[in-house]
C-alpha cells in the first residue's frame, strides 16, 4: 500500500519537485551512512524507483553531491550578496544578517550538512570544486568587507578583518555538531548570542542599544533579550549541550 502510494505521489510530481525530494533523501543517507557508502541503488530505494530512474535527474552520485553543496551555499550567500557594494550601509545590521542568515541555513541542514567540511569537496570534480570554493570565497569576501567597513565608520576597533571573518564563520559552523533542538537555546537565541558576542570581540561595547535593537528586529521579544543581554554580561549562564 505504500508503495503504491509512493509511486502515485511520484506520478504528480514535476521533475523539480523529483530532484528536490531525491536531494533531500541524499542528503540524509550522506549523513546516516556517509557518502561513500552511499550507491545509486541505496538512492533508490530510498526514493522508491529503479536506479536506472536516477540517471534521467542526475548523471553521477558526484553530481547530487554538488547539487547538495551548490543549494546550501546559495541560500548562504544569496540574501547578503547585496551587501558587498552597500558602502553606505550600516556595518553592524550588515554583520546581523551576514550572522542570522548563516546560522538559520546551517542549523536548517544541521546533519547533512557535516559533508560539507568532511568528503564533499574532495569527492567533486575539479570544476565542480572550483565552483563551490568560489561561493565560499564569495562568502568571506562579503564579512570582510562588512568587518573592514565597521572599522573605517568606527564601530569596530582595528583587527586582521581576514582572520575575524575566518573565526565567525567558524564559530557559525561548528554549531552543526553540537547543536540540538529543544536542548537549551533556539536557533533564534543562539544567533542573537553569537551577534552580540562578534560584536563585543570587534570592540562594539555592550550594551548598545544598536545592537539590541537589532536583536530585536530579527524576532526577539524583550524578555528573551533582557536575559540573552544579561548572559552576555556575566550575570546569567546560557546552558549549551556538549553535543548533538
Amino acid at each position: 500500500m505504500r508503495g503504491a502510494e509512493t509511486k502515485r505521489t511520484r506520478t504528480t510530481e514535476g521533475s523539480g519537485v523529483r530532484k528536490k525530494r531525491i536531494l533531500a533523501l541524499a542528503r540524509n543517507l550522506f549523513w546516516q551512512k556517509g557518502y561513500h557508502s552511499v550507491s545509486m541503488r541505496d538512492l533508490a530505494h530510498a526514493y522508491g524507483c529503479q536506479p536506472a530512474n536516477l540517471y534521467n535527474y542526475f548523471k553521477t552520485k558526484e553530481s547530487i553531491l554538488f547539487e547538495v553543496l551548490l543549494e546550501e551555499m546559495e541560500q548562504i550567500i544569496q540574501p547578503i550578496a547585496h551587501i558587498e557594494a552597500e558602502e553606505d550601509g550600516d556595518p553592524v545590521e550588515q554583520l546581523r544578517l551576514i550572522i542570522f542568515g548563516h546560522l538559520n541555513v546551517t542549523l536548517s541542514y544541521r546533519r547533512s550538512a557535516k559533508t560539507l567540511f568532511d568528503v564533499a569537496l574532495g569527492s567533486l570534480r575539479p570544476r565542480e570544486r572550483k565552483v563551490i570554493i568560489s561561493m565560499r570565497d564569495t562568502y568571506d569576501r562579503i564579512i570582510r568587507k562588512v568587518i573592514k567597513r565597521g572599522q573605517e565608520k568606527g564601530f569596530f576597533v582595528p583587527c586582521d578583518e581576514k582572520v575575524a571573518g575566518f573565526m565567525i564563520a567558524s564559530m557559525i559552523t561548528r554549531t552543526r555538531i553540537w547543536f540540538h533542538p529543544g536542548k537549551g537555546l533556539t536557533v533564534a537565541e543562539l544567533a542573537l548570542f553569537i551577534f552580540r558576542f562578534t560584536l563585543r570581540a570587534l570592540g562594539v561595547r555592550e550594551g548598545t542599544e544598536r545592537a539590541v535593537a537589532s536583536g530585536d528586529t530579527a524576532g526577539r521579544d524583550a524578555k528573551r533579550i533582557r536575559r540573552l543581554k544579561g548572559a552576555a554580561a556575566g550575570s546569567q549562564r546560557l546552558n549549551f549541550p556538549a553535543s548533538a
